[in-house]
């Protein structure tokens, strides 16, 4: 930046030195401006035709005023323009050689391949959740976006194997696809799977149809943001109640109310409790809306007599202090 300004004040010298020449030799010499903005030049340059010489004195001392004050100054932009590629340059290389030194240490991140307008908000969530991920994409413009954030990236192509690998996903805990077209989604998840056939793939569906091929493919789940949009904004006319809830619940900024899974590990103390003698109501003043277990299966609204189990997720909802207080709880 304060290379930028410097070039930027040495320009603005050098016009004014150009345009203050150009004038002193029509007003000395007595020339027309075409004539007096070409000898500017040339004087300024170096070149020195010979065509034009001043013949008073005031205008000799004028020109050696311009030599003076024109070429230093034409040969420090020159330098500071040569400094500013070389710098860029070196900042480029150095910027790639951290960035890939910091993917090399990631294990169990994310990598989100494309990151349009829904990939940005996934990558926003991520970071609010300090939950480690690895943007890649190759469009100039959102390669700044994503380095105006400081968020992780590798520049290329999702869909090629090396950009895949050098993102880290032979130690990567998932992938999101986010790709423009189901067609590059529907590629990345065939390579993704040949690189590491355990990893856990989400991914983005344009077309409807398209939804069925993803998942055979080897896609964990498959979402389509024109569905999820058109039926919240149905539920918005018809269940406007239930609509502002879910909002409530599921959004990062709110602190009066919270819905949040959590996995209770190995080793929790409240493993082989049912859910009334863990006192999670009672201490914590949450409440478990739903268990999901280990093969898949979904209990909603569980009893007060259910036995939490080691890798049971429990759905739970309340004040977002409390949620994070419990969470800490399941992880000892």
């Amino acid at each position: 930046m304060i290379l930028t300004h410097k070039l930027r004040l040495t320009l603005f010298i050098l016009f004014t030195v150009l345009i203050v020449g150009t004038f002193g030799f029509h007003f000395i010499e007595d020339w027309s401006l075409i004539d007096s903005f070409y000898t500017a030049i040339t004087t300024m340059a170096t070149v020195g035709y010979g065509d034009f010489t001043p013949k008073t004195t005031e205008g000799k001392i004028f020109t050696v005023i311009i030599i003076i004050c024109g070429v230093g100054t034409m040969l420090y932009s020159f330098s500071l323009v040569a400094e500013s590629i070389v710098e860029s340059r070196l900042r480029r290389i150095l910027g790639r050689g951290k960035l890939q030194k910091i993917i090399e240490k990631m294990n169990n991140h994310y990598i989100i391949c494309g990151c349009g307008r829904i990939g940005f908000l996934i990558c926003r969530e991520l970071a609010s959740e300090k939950v480690p991920f690895v943007i890649i994409d190759n469009n100039p413009e959102i390669i700044q976006k994503i380095q105006d954030e400081s968020f992780i990236y590798c520049k290329g192509d999702a869909t090629q194997d090396k950009v895949l690998i050098e993102a880290g996903i032979k130690r990567a805990k998932g992938i999101i696809c986010v790709l423009p077209t189901d067609a590059e989604n529907l590629y990345v998840i065939l390579t993704a799977k040949e690189l590491k056939h355990d990893i856990y793939i989400l991914s983005r569906s344009e077309e409807e149809e398209s939804e069925h091929r993803l998942i055979r493919a080897g896609a964990d789940r498959v979402m389509s943001p024109y569905t999820l949009g058109g039926m919240r904004m149905a539920m918005a006319i018809m269940r406007p109640a239930m609509l502002d809830f879910i909002e409530i619940t599921t959004r990062r900024q709110s602190l009066e109310l919270r819905m949040e899974e959590i996995s209770v590990c190995d080793g929790s103390p409240i493993i082989g409790k049912s859910l009334e003698e863990s006192g999670i109501r009672q201490r914590y003043g949450l409440i478990i809306i739903a268990v999901k277990k280990d093969t898949g299966k979904m209990i909603f609204n569980p009893l007060a007599n259910y036995v939490i189990a080691t890798g049971d997720r429990l759905i739970a909802m309340g004040e977002d202090e409390n949620v994070k207080r419990f969470a800490e709880v399941c992880v000892e």
